[in-house]
């Protein structure tokens, strides 16, 4: 029973890590990165369909983006809903390719986005520790219905909290090299 509310704690911790990073991935750098447009949503046959299904994507050079769209009538769309994303960005068709150009972040939008790396961490750490007050409650429960003994239930939860340490650990590393990555480029 320990060793489930453990596991589950823990791929509970992992699924929020990932989701952090999978936030943080969206904030944009000012490199290239095909995964800055997945949030983008175009107007297909009246529905909003992500752009990665309607289009290819890749980096063409550390500061550009090229979208290949899959249905040439659909260019328009693509680029306008690019051009009308949060993202800042100003597409350009060339045939059936869109190219997108980041423009340079300046000192002060940088700045700006590890305030918001630093919230989004903070908000993975809170859900990391969610995690742990969630499988400390289990724990508890069991102490309560003397299914574990008091010792039992320390050593449970100082394990538990030294998964949460690992995973607080892991989530600093991740604002620590998205910082970085934001202060270099």
């Amino acid at each position: 029973m320990l060793n489930q509310i453990k596991k589950d704690a823990q791929d509970r911790m992992e699924k929020s890590l990932e989701a952090l990073k999978g936030h943080i991935s969206k904030i944009r750098t000012g490199r290239a990165q095909p995964s800055l447009l997945d949030a983008i949503q175009v107007e297909y046959y009246g529905a909003a369909t992500p752009l990665r299904q309607l289009a290819n994507v890749v980096a063409e050079d550390a500061r550009t983006l090229a979208v290949t769209v899959f249905d040439r009538s659909l260019i328009s769309a693509v680029e306008k809903a690019i051009l009308t994303s949060d993202l800042g960005l100003n597409p350009s068709s060339a045939g059936t390719t869109i190219r997108v150009p980041l423009p340079p972040l300046t000192e002060e939008r940088r700045r700006d986005l590890i305030k918001i790396v630093k919230g989004e961490g903070e908000q993975g750490k809170v859900a990391v520790r969610n995690v742990r007050r969630d499988a400390n409650d289990k724990i508890k429960a069991l102490l309560k219905d003397k299914e574990i003994s008091e010792n039992e239930q320390h050593k449970a939860e100082e394990e538990i909290q030294k998964i949460t340490d690992i995973y607080i650990k892991k989530v600093d590393e991740v604002l620590a090299d998205k910082e970085k990555e934001l202060m270099d480029f």
